[in-house]
């Protein structure tokens, strides 16, 4: 049961950090926005706004993002920890996972862990491939390196973490190594599942390289009848939230319809 349902902002302890947490409050629907891998809560306001009052949402940044302090750990397994302490401070039970990029990754596997305790996930423009074995980890560290002066403005922007280029490439390069081992974990969720994808390029990926990584799918639409694409949009990965809320807000409206608590 929901236990906690006032309007909230404030931290949230965790292993040896705090994550800045917000949450609306209100008896709908919750709504837990999972970001994109160095994005702040702030990316999820138009789909929000677009979501409106009758839901229960609750955006927080993960650590050494935003407002979040700094820790010794930005692993994956770190991050599974933070869904748990956020979800477990605010009293939350059974959630629509929204999640973009990374998030959408850790939305299915923190589901795939808890398949009795979410309702269902919403992933935007997030796939199961990715970058992997050598070659792939020192694409991305020389990407991150090069772009290592622009991080603190992008931070500022919550477009990048208080992290070292190594640091940022080190979660990279864990999340593609993830992703690229995910079409099992997928196949088998049993909560729904459903998809806004983008069309085009990211930044890092080379032409053509991201609609190949979106076709991966496929197959697993064909196997997992709990899986479903709910729009294909003309934004790119980079701009999805900010161009296409509402896309991924309808998505979230279905999804609730038919398999959530009903939203008053």
């Amino acid at each position: 049961m929901t236990i906690k349902q006032s309007a909230w902002t404030g931290m949230v302890p965790v292993d040896d950090t705090a994550l800045a947490v917000t949450d609306t409050g209100g008896p709908g629907q919750p709504l837990v926005y999972l970001n994109g891998a160095y994005a702040d809560q702030s990316h999820w306001r138009r789909v929000i706004a677009d979501l409106g009052s009758g839901y229960r949402h609750i955006t927080y940044d993960e650590r050494a993002r935003g407002r979040s302090k700094r820790s010794a750990d930005y692993s994956f397994e770190a991050c599974i920890r933070d869904v748990d302490a956020v979800l477990a401070a605010r009293g939350v039970d059974r959630p629509i996972l929204v999640g973009w990029s990374y998030g959408g990754v850790l939305g299915w596997h923190w589901a795939d862990r808890n398949p009795d305790r979410v309702a269902g996930l919403v992933t935007v423009d997030a796939f199961p491939v990715g970058l992997t074995g050598e070659a792939g980890a020192e694409r991305i560290r020389k990407l991150f390196r090069r772009m290592r002066l622009l991080f603190p403005i992008a931070a500022r922007l919550g477009l990048a973490a208080r992290m070292s280029a190594d640091q940022h490439a080190d979660v990279n390069i864990e999340l593609n190594e993830i992703a690229a081992a995910s079409v099992p974990v997928l196949e088998r969720l049993t909560c729904p599942v459903w998809f806004v994808l983008a069309t085009g390029d990211s930044l890092g990926s080379e032409e053509g390289e991201m609609e190949q990584g979106r076709a991966v799918l496929d197959p697993v639409l064909a196997r997992n009848p709990n899986v479903k694409v709910s729009a294909k949009v003309a934004s790119n990965h980079s701009k999805i939230l900010r161009n296409d809320s509402p896309a991924v807000a309808q998505a979230v409206r279905e999804l609730a319809a038919a398999h959530g608590r009903t939203v008053g």
